[in-house]
């Protein structure tokens, strides 16, 4: 760490934290309380040399010994983003959580806020497994969105939140398939049905619609396949999803020109492609680098 980037660096030893016994507090005797730059530069040495745990405790001291401090709001925070790089999630949301609530009105809420977020996105798990924290990532970064909208972290959130959305919707697709290839078609419509009208700008509408469209045929709802076939049609007509209903319903092949096949009136909104970008992944945040332009600036 640069001379520019703290007033100094000190190598001093954590305190030792007080322990309870039988419900008494015991004093360590080695405590010895330090100056408020002294403990916060420590935490920041500790945080720079990957100590995050480490890192998280020192800036819980500098609250525990300067509780008045401006260093002491700060250390709250960073104690939360410690936690989250040590990849103690639960911590780092209690962390973030507990700043918000003493601070309701401070500048750095809406990176508590993010920071939630963050915690919760980096668990998600693939769509076999269960999406709790899906749905809780999901929730923080609407917060986010909708309380502080004007922040730099809302453009983020906002990729994030179609990803989330993304990845509920796969979700449904794979419980849908799964009761498609059981015969359950009535079942594999409902979730196929949720994907399509609640999931609407994620990248999985397209073959809920063909799903849709083979659910109905088996089902012998002929109608509800052509219309659903030809909701696909008008949304995405060169798809090869809409390639296949339009060959299930027909029972031919889509024209080469695309225009000249014959659809059903739709009625339905139109679902909406994707925004470009959206499909990377979007685990590239800038959490890491705004927190450390923040402490020294």
């Amino acid at each position: 760490m640069s001379d520019g980037w703290r007033a100094r660096a000190l190598l001093l030893a954590l305190p030792v934290a007080l322990a309870a016994c039988a419900g008494n507090q015991v004093e360590d005797q080695d405590y010895v309380e330090r100056p408020v730059d002294e403990l916060y530069n420590t935490a920041l040495d500790q945080l720079q040399e990957g100590q995050n745990r480490s890192a998280a405790a020192s800036f819980d001291e500098v609250e525990r010994q300067h509780p008045y401090s401006q260093w002491a709001t700060r250390g709250q925070l960073m104690s939360a983003f410690a936690l989250y790089r040590a990849e103690d999630y639960a911590q780092a949301v209690n962390a973030a959580k507990r700043f918000i609530e003493l601070h309701p009105g401070h500048k750095d809420v809406p990176y508590a806020h993010y920071l939630i977020g963050m915690s919760y996105y980096d668990q998600i798990s693939d769509v076999g497994r269960d999406q709790k924290m899906t749905q809780d990532a999901l929730q923080a970064f609407e917060e986010l969105i909708r309380r502080y909208p004007e922040s730099d972290y809302a453009q983020d959130a906002k990729l994030k939140v179609d990803l989330t959305l993304d990845n509920l919707a796969g979700k449904e697709m794979s419980i849908g398939r799964y009761y498609q290839q059981q015969g359950k078609y009535v079942a594999a419509v409902n979730r196929f049905r949720t994907v399509v009208e609640k999931y609407q700008t994620t990248s999985h509408v397209e073959e809920a619609l063909h799903r849709l469209t083979e659910s109905y045929v088996a089902l012998g709802v002929r109608d509800e396949a052509q219309r659903t076939a030809a909701v696909l049609g008008s949304n995405y007509p060169k798809s090869s999803w809409y390639r296949d209903s339009y060959a299930l319903v027909t029972g031919k092949p889509l024209p080469p020109n695309v225009a000249e096949a014959p659809r059903p009136e739709v009625t339905e909104a139109k679902a909406q492609a994707p925004a470009d970008g959206q499909a990377d992944g979007g685990r590239s945040g800038f959490l890491g680098k705004s927190i450390f332009e923040y402490l020294f600036n």
